[in-house]
């Protein structure tokens, strides 16, 4: 028996490239899993994620940036290419969970009718094969909320005080 590297090195087994690793692990999580990873995604690109709860979430299982840019996102882990009711569901519950953009994630496809959907809505699609991109899809769709600037009073400015009197 050989050791594993030897026998991977002469049958020409290779390490996956990002893209083929993100695919393929998308095809053997569940659902929740699944979920699990989108938002571990969002979260390394330095945006805040609320995971919402499994019954009563209106169609939205993640809610992605700071008001009043949020995104709700569906995610949708299917053997098949995914319908419009996935585009309808997220459509439907974002003003219920107070999100500005709708986007639904899936590891295979969409069916034509959902792109037609989506389209009409301004809804975000992404495909199995374009999970390797979708920490840059998120970036591009959500800001960063940048920390205000410390407002300074109207007032007049404040003037030292002396302390040695005359």
């Amino acid at each position: 028996m050989l050791p594993m590297f030897v026998k991977g090195a002469w049958t020409g087994v290779r390490t996956p490239s990002r893209r083929e690793d993100a695919a393929g692990r998308a095809e053997v999580m569940s659902g929740t899993q699944f979920e699990d990873y989108v938002a571990n995604v969002a979260r390394g690109c330095g945006l805040p994620v609320i995971m919402t709860p499994l019954s009563g979430d209106w169609g939205v299982d993640l809610i992605v940036g700071s008001r009043p840019n949020r995104l709700a996102v569906q995610c949708k882990r299917s053997a098949r290419p995914v319908g419009p009711t996935a585009v309808q569901e997220v459509v439907a519950g974002a003003p219920m969970q107070d999100c500005a953009q709708t986007m639904v994630v899936t590891n295979n496809e969409f069916t034509p009718a959902a792109r037609a959907l989506a389209e009409l809505h301004g809804c975000h699609l992404v495909t199995g094969g374009q999970l390797p991109q979708l920490r840059a899809l998120l970036r591009g769709v959500v800001p960063r909320s940048v920390p205000r600037p410390v407002r300074q009073s109207a007032s007049r400015p404040r003037t030292e005080r002396r302390t040695d009197r005359r």
